[in-house]
């Protein structure tokens, strides 16, 4: 991943992938152009995947530090 991708938060890449993702299904542009659009939108899917990835981890590793904080005293 570019590292200019690696800076943009979650936001900012789902933002430019809906305007991908637009200009896309609008058509009239010429193959080569919809071709670099394909792989902006690929680009900014990985982002938007990484983000959301570590969201889950996040939330993951805190319900399990909940739950194991729960344990020992039974409730």
């Amino acid at each position: 991943m570019p590292e200019t991708d690696t800076a943009l938060g979650y936001e900012q890449a789902r933002d430019e992938l809906i305007e991908v993702v637009r200009k896309l299904e609008a058509g009239g542009t010429s193959l080569e152009d919809s071709l670099a659009l394909w792989e902006r939108g690929e680009e900014l899917a990985k982002v938007c995947r990484h983000w959301l990835e570590g969201a889950r981890a996040r939330l993951d590793s805190a319900l399990a530090a909940r739950d194991g904080e729960a344990e020992p005293g039974g409730e």
